[in-house]
C-alpha cells in the first residue's frame, strides 16, 4: 500500500465536534496488521473523560434550535448521500486500509465490503425524508397523529469483523432519523472508521452530528453504555457484553438498547439438494472472513445417505481454500483478527479433538507470521460438543447426521443462540416446513 504512510501520520486522535483531537489522557494504543503480526500504528485511546466530552458536543448539536434540528430531512439525507460518495470516490483507499487493518483479502473488501457500505449510505439518504406517521380515527371532535421523532445522543459500539460496514449500518438509520451519533470502533480495526471521521467532515456535517472515539470496552464502551446524556445505544458483538451493555443502560437512565449479538447457526441439508451447490455455500457459509461472521453456518446437518459423500467434498473444497496475505488476489482467507483470537480457536479444535470429533483436515496454525489458521474439517461432531454448542468465531466446520425432519428440527432448535438458519433442499414443502420451524430472525 504505498500511501498508507500519509493516513497514519494524519488520522490517529479522537474525533469530537468535528476537531481531531488526543485523548484526555494522553494514552494511546498499538494497532497491529494481522497478517504479520507487526504494529502497523499508535492511536489515542479515548475513556470516560473523552466520552464525556463527545456527549456534551453531541447534545449541543442535538439541542433545540441547533442547525442539526433545524435541518431539512431531505438537506439530511444530502449529506448522507455526499458521504456514500466520498467513500466511493476513496474506495480502493478505504479498502487497503480495511484489509492492512482486518486482514481480509483485499478483493472481497473492495467489491463486497465497500460496496455494502456505500449502498448503505446510499439507501438511508433516501430513507430520510420518507418517515411517515399516522393519523388516527376518534370519536368526537379530535385530531389523533403519530409523528416519529429522533431520540436524541445515540451510542454506537462496532466490532471489528466487518469495520465499514457496521460503521454504515450504525450511522445510516441514526442520521437519517435526525439523531447525533458517538460512535465506538473496536480498538483491533479503528483505521477506517477514522477515515471515515475525515470524510464525515469533508461532507460537510455540523460539528457535534457525529463523534468518533477509539477505545476498549471496559472504559469507553462502559462509559457509553452507562452515560447519562446518551439517550440509545447500539451494539454488534458478543452476547456475554451485549449483557454487561442491556445491565448498565437499565443502571443509568434506561436508555434504550438495541443488540445485534452472536450465532451458532445451523445449515440444514437434505439427500434431496443440488450437493455441488450445499458443498460449496456450505463451505463458504461458514469459510467466509475466516469464519469470524456471526451469520456463520458453523452447524452444518446432512441427512444421512449424502452425508458420508458430504464430509468427502466439503473436506477436498477445504483443503483447496488459499489462506495468505490479504493483497495477494489468489487469497480466499486472511488471518484471524489477534494472536488471542488465533489461540482461542485452536483451543476449540482441541477441545472437538478431545471430545471425539473426528478432525478430517487443518487443525493447525499457519505460517511463521500473522495469526492464520488452516482451514479445519471435523465430521462425526455430536451435539454435546463443545464445538457445536459455542460459537467459534473461527474456520471451523461441524459436520453433523440426520436421520428424519422432525430430528433436525429439534435439534437445530436446541441452542442459545437465535441469529439464522439455512436449508438445502428441492422440495418446497421441506424448504417451508423448516423455515417455519426454525426459531431463527433469518432464514435462507
Amino acid at each position: 500500500p504505498y500511501q498508507i504512510h500519509i493516513f497514519l501520520n494524519h488520522l490517529k486522535q479522537i474525533f469530537i465536534n468535528n476537531e481531531w483531537q488526543d485523548s484526555v489522557s494522553g494514552k494511546v494504543f498499538p494497532v497491529y496488521n494481522p497478517a504479520t503480526g507487526e504494529q502497523i500504528c499508535e492511536v489515542q485511546e479515548a475513556e470516560k473523560a473523552d466520552v464525556d466530552k463527545a456527549v456534551q458536543a453531541a447534545r449541543l448539536a442535538f439541542s433545540l434550535g441547533s442547525v442539526w434540528r433545524r435541518m431539512d430531512a431531505s438537506e439530511r439525507g444530502r449529506l448522507l448521500s455526499k458521504l456514500a460518495d466520498l467513500v466511493e470516490r476513496d474506495s480502493v483507499y478505504l479498502a487497503t486500509i480495511e484489509s492492512l487493518n482486518s486482514g481480509k483479502p483485499f478483493l472481497p473488501t473492495l467489491f463486497v465490503d465497500l460496496q455494502g457500505t456505500i449502498k448503505t449510505l446510499r439507501y438511508f439518504a433516501g430513507y430520510a425524508d420518507k418517515i411517515h406517521g399516522t393519523s388516527i380515527p376518534m370519536d368526537g371532535e379530535y385530531l389523533t397523529f403519530t409523528r416519529y421523532e429522533p431520540i436524541g445522543v445515540c451510542g454506537q459500539i462496532i466490532p471489528w469483523n466487518f469495520p465499514l460496514m457496521m460503521t454504515a449500518w450504525k450511522l445510516g438509520p441514526a442520521l437519517a432519523c435526525g439523531n447525533t451519533v458517538i460512535l465506538k470502533p473496536a480498538e483491533q480495526t479503528p483505521l477506517t472508521c477514522l477515515y471515515i471521521a475525515a470524510l464525515i467532515k469533508e461532507a460537510g456535517f455540523p460539528p457535534g452530528v457525529i463523534n468518533i472515539l477509539p477505545g476498549f470496552g471496559p472504559t469507553a464502551g462502559a462509559a457509553i453504555a452507562s452515560h447519562m446524556g446518551i439517550d440509545k445505544v447500539a451494539f454488534t458483538g458478543s452476547t456475554e457484553v451485549g449483557k454487561l451493555i442491556q445491565e448498565a443502560a437499565g443502571k443509568s437512565n434506561l436508555k434504550r438498547v438495541t443488540l445485534e449479538l452472536g450465532g451458532k447457526n445451523p445449515n440444514i441439508i437434505f439427500a434431496d439438494a443440488d450437493l455441488d451447490l450445499a458443498v460449496e455455500q456450505a463451505h463458504q457459509g461458514v469459510f467466509f472472513n475466516a469464519g469470524q461472521c456471526c451469520t456463520a453456518g458453523s452447524r452444518i446437518y446432512v441427512e444421512e445417505p449424502i452425508y458420508d459423500e458430504f464430509v468427502r467434498r466439503s473436506v477436498e473444497r477445504a483443503k483447496r481454500r488459499r489462506v495468505g496475505s490479504p493483497f495477494d488476489p489468489t487469497t480466499e482467507q486472511g488471518p484471524q483478527i489477534s494472536r488471542e483470537q488465533q489461540n482461542r480457536v485452536l483451543e476449540f479444535i482441541q477441545s472437538g479433538i478431545s471430545e471425539g470429533a473426528k478432525l478430517e483436515c487443518g487443525g493447525k496454525a499457519l505460517g511463521l507470521k500473522g495469526f492464520f489458521i488452516e482451514p479445519t474439517v471435523f465430521s462425526n461432531v455430536r451435539d454435546d460438543m463443545r464445538i457445536a454448542r459455542e460459537e467459534i468465531f473461527g474456520p471451523v466446520q461441524q459436520i453433523m447426521k440426520f436421520k428424519t425432519l422432525e430430528e433436525v428440527i429439534e435439534r437445530a432448535n436446541n441452542t442459545d443462540y437465535g441469529l439464522v438458519a439455512a436449508v438445502f433442499t428441492n422440495d418446497i414443502n421441506k424448504a417451508m416446513t423448516i423455515s417455519t420451524a426454525m426459531q431463527a430472525g433469518t432464514v435462507w
